[in-house]
């Protein structure tokens, strides 16, 4: 008899019987070993496996339900389903979470601040422009005009209202350039529904169906643009604004227009009960609103208020009677006050407001910071720096710094030239049309442009994320009274050397000053940060399964778990596919040629018997004889 050992070898003879069961006996408890040793990483044998022992032990609620009720469908399909449901609302309230998140909400804090309070700079402006001596010759010349475009227009003689003005009849004719370009955009009279010019002097048709205006065109006057008013006044003197604007940018030094009169404009200022001196103010020219004078702008020597109250702030006395002006620029009379931050530029037309003859105005100010987050929380800037938009002012970036500094850049690059209100680019010229015909026509096309932003600027220029506001609150009076007006307006003209010829509206007084002590921060910080959002989605996962961290990692480790598993299961089908798959044809292989009369069916058989050769070792089992064999055996024993 034969026998294969474990080794491979083949052994003949007979083998006693107690050593043929022992040395099976301690193969069967080396493979047993081998079977129960566990290594460092293993890994489950099947998918059923793995959720098996995953439900059978894992401490989220639930899932232990769908292994103990194996043996009965239904409560395992129920459990399944709700097991699966809860799963799908949990996560359900985790998009929810997430989205919350992601959208960056913020919380606005309210916080009181009790300190000394920096003074803010305060603007006054004449509210009259000054008939500066570098243009009075041509202001002359267009005065006299639009006396005769009036006279024309409304068949009224200002001659008749102003006894002044009679010199200027026999003055010689303007000169034929400013008449030329004043009657290229002459002041009309139009027709109300179709802005059509028409005739003057025309008896059959209704004043009240009449607009005035005036048409601006393109250099070749192919193309124009109807500015129509529907009142005169309006019309009139934005028709004399133009011209105005022309005259001035026709001077090439700014600076002849500084004639600061600030003996005659201002004639009483204090703060905190101490006279103000030249070193607390500085001048600069307006187009419209003439000289202003702005006040503790010097940041080196700022003025501080360390009490509240009408006695510890400043306080003005100003001049508003009005002398050697120009009436068509400016209708009202009195003076513009602005109080802003330092280091940013006093735009006249937004925050100021006018102050009253005769009348003594109170202001009380709060001061209000307000601190908004950057980044994704919102769409501020923190000093304009990342904003597509050149800074044409010496300032610290506000968001109407940027506005109009892009509105002259655009107005630059589409009409060659600058507006004369707002500062000058490298490189730029101010527009007259002296050297620039048709500005006129680009500015107000691009202006409809600009205010419908089309131009983008109210989208690029973005919010400052810290900016301080002034909330103001007036409060008037009649100054000086009726019963002191003598005394006081004697007291002034000895002082300023100054005969008021009118009392009702020859000054007026001011007072600026804080409210309360306290100032108001607003604040933001972020409503939903890491933490808080960990929070919610630990008690999501509480409320929906009742567990803990430690259940996220048991569930994590099912997941990659079941990963290895699939890649394993994966790579061994793979393998398995290589190892089944028919042997490439070799041409010189002699086997191959005698085969190859054979019918295509018979190949898979001979594939099969190389397979089989290889085969596993004999098991407990086999190394004892069957049948009859065995009793013949032991016979002959």
């Amino acid at each position: 008899a034969e026998f294969v050992l474990q080794d491979g070898s083949v052994k003949s003879g007979k083998m006693p019987e107690g050593e043929k069961m022992s040395e099976c006996k301690q193969e069967a408890e080396q493979q047993q070993k081998e079977d129960e040793h566990e290594g460092l990483i293993e890994f489950y044998g099947s998918y059923q496996e793995l959720f098996q022992f995953f439900c059978s032990n894992t401490t989220i609620h639930g899932a232990i339900r769908l292994v103990c009720s194996k043996k009965n469908k239904m409560k395992t399909a129920f459990w399944s389903v709700l097991f699966f449901l809860t799963f799908s609302l949990m996560y359900w309230q985790f998009g929810i979470l997430y989205r919350e998140y992601f959208s960056y909400p913020v919380n606005l804090n309210l916080n009181l601040n009790s300190d000394r309070l920096a003074f803010p700079a305060v603007t006054l402006c004449t509210l009259n422009p000054y008939r500066y001596s570098a243009i009075r010759k041509k202001l002359d010349e267009l005065d006299q005009i639009t006396h005769q475009t009036l006279l024309d227009l409304y068949d009224y003689n200002m001659s008749v209202a102003r006894s002044d003005w009679s010199t200027l009849s026999t003055r010689k004719r303007s000169s034929r350039s400013l008449l030329h370009h004043v009657q290229r955009h002459p002041l009309r009279r139009q027709k109300r529904d179709n802005l059509v010019s028409l005739p003057e002097n025309s008896p059959s048709v209704d004043k009240n169906d009449w607009k005035i205006g005036f048409v601006l065109c393109n250099e070749n006057n192919d193309d124009c643009f109807h500015q129509a008013y529907s009142s005169g006044v309006d019309a009139v003197r934005e028709w004399y604004s133009f011209h105005y604007i022309n005259i001035l940018a026709q001077i090439p030094d700014a600076k002849a227009l500084d004639e600061s009169d600030f003996e005659n404009f201002i004639y009483s200022c204090r703060f905190n009960e101490a006279t103000c001196d030249k070193a607390n103010y500085t001048h600069f020219h307006h187009p419209l609103y003439g000289n202003c004078y702005t006040f503790n702008d010097n940041r080196s020597s700022l003025w501080t208020s360390s009490l509240p109250g009408i006695n510890n702030g400043l306080s003005l006395v100003v001049r508003t009677e009005q002398h050697d002006f120009i009436p068509l620029l400016s209708t009202v009379t009195g003076a513009r006050v602005m109080v802003h931050d330092q280091n940013e530029p006093a735009f006249m037309d937004d925050g100021g407001f006018n102050v009253r003859p005769g009348i003594e105005t109170s202001i009380s100010m709060r001061k209000e910071m307000t601190v908004r987050l950057g980044g994704s929380y919102s769409n501020c800037t923190e000093d304009g720096s990342d904003v597509p938009v050149q800074n044409l002012y010496s300032s610290r970036y506000t968001e109407q710094v940027c506005i109009r500094s892009c509105f002259q850049l655009n107005m630059v690059e589409r009409c060659g030239c600058a507006y004369y209100f707002y500062p000058l680019p490298a490189g730029a010229k101010y527009c007259n049309y002296m050297k620039h015909i048709a500005w006129g026509y680009c500015y107000y096309k691009l202006l409809v442009e600009f205010k419908a932003d089309v131009l983008g600027c109210f989208h690029k220029c973005r919010k400052p994320c810290k900016m301080t506001e002034y909330q103001l609150s007036a409060g008037y009076s009649r100054w000086p009274s009726a019963v002191s007006e003598d005394w006081v307006f004697y007291m002034l003209s000895q002082q300023n050397k100054y005969n008021i010829t009118s009392k009702r509206n020859g000054v007026a007084k001011v007072n600026i000053f804080f409210e309360e002590w306290n100032y108001k921060t607003n604040g933001e910080s972020p409503a939903f940060t890491v933490v808080t959002l960990l929070s919610q989605l630990g008690n999501q996962w509480s409320l929906w399964f009742g567990s803990s961290v430690l259940s996220v990692m048991e569930l994590a480790e099912l997941i990659l778990d079941f990963s290895a598993i699939t890649f394993i299961l994966a790579f061994r089908w793979l393998r398995s596919h290589k190892r089944h798959s028919p042997p490439a044809p070799h041409p010189s292989s002699q086997d191959n040629t005698a085969f190859q009369d054979e019918p295509s069916g018979l190949r898979a058989p001979h594939r099969f018997t190389v397979e089989a050769v290889v085969t596993m070792l004999p098991t407990y089992n086999s190394l004892e004889p069957h049948g009859p064999s065995r009793d013949s055996e032991m016979g002959h024993e």
